[in-house]
């Protein structure tokens, strides 16, 4: 494992934690490794060996290969063109940690949307109708409408040329509060 990624390893070995809901004493029993060491390499002070990452991995539910592939994406730096799509265009690409779609044009999707997520829509250009909780909203240039997870919505555009940019915690991410942790 070369130095880079070792760094970026760190990252991931926390969010795999964190997204269990363990500490580093709870990682470190299982792994047989230390919590100074365990932090450090979530700190990116410290470069953990294959084995070491291997007993990391397993107290961690998970494999090596899986908490690379998630350090690859944790330092991801990615354009997206504005010409790139037609309607609808992912502002982020990739399984990534949030998921960002611009809408573009008189849009009326027509069907009811629920999240189990955070998200956040931001009206870039025109007017959107947004109808959510049974209330509705109007929201027009520069206005934002937040949308925790679970909530049942629906939106269209009003105005001719509109473009929505909705911005979520990624589906694939468990970000539900659970006040346990």
């Amino acid at each position: 494992m070369d130095e880079k990624e070792a760094l970026r390893v760190g990252a991931a070995v926390r969010r795999q934690r964190r997204s269990l809901g363990l500490t580093l004493a709870v990682v470190a029993t299982r792994s047989g490794l230390s919590v100074p060491f365990l932090s450090q390499i979530e700190n990116e002070r410290a470069r953990p060996s294959a084995r070491s990452l291997d007993r990391v991995a397993e107290a961690l539910e998970t494999t090596t290969a899986r908490l690379r592939a998630a350090a690859d994406s944790a330092r991801a730096v990615e354009v997206v063109r504005a010409d790139e799509g037609d309607g609808v265009r992912r502002v982020v690409r990739g399984r990534h940690q949030l998921s960002a779609l611009e809408f573009t044009g008189e849009l009326d999707l027509g069907r009811e949307f629920q999240h189990r997520n955070d998200e956040v829509m931001y009206v870039v250009h025109g007017a959107v109708e947004v109808e959510a909780e049974g209330q509705a909203y109007r929201l027009e240039q520069g206005d934002t409408l937040f949308l925790s997870g679970g909530v049942r919505h629906r939106w269209r555009a009003t105005v001719p040329g509109t473009r929505l940019l909705v911005v979520a915690v990624a589906e694939h991410i468990d970000a539900t509060f659970d006040p346990r942790r």
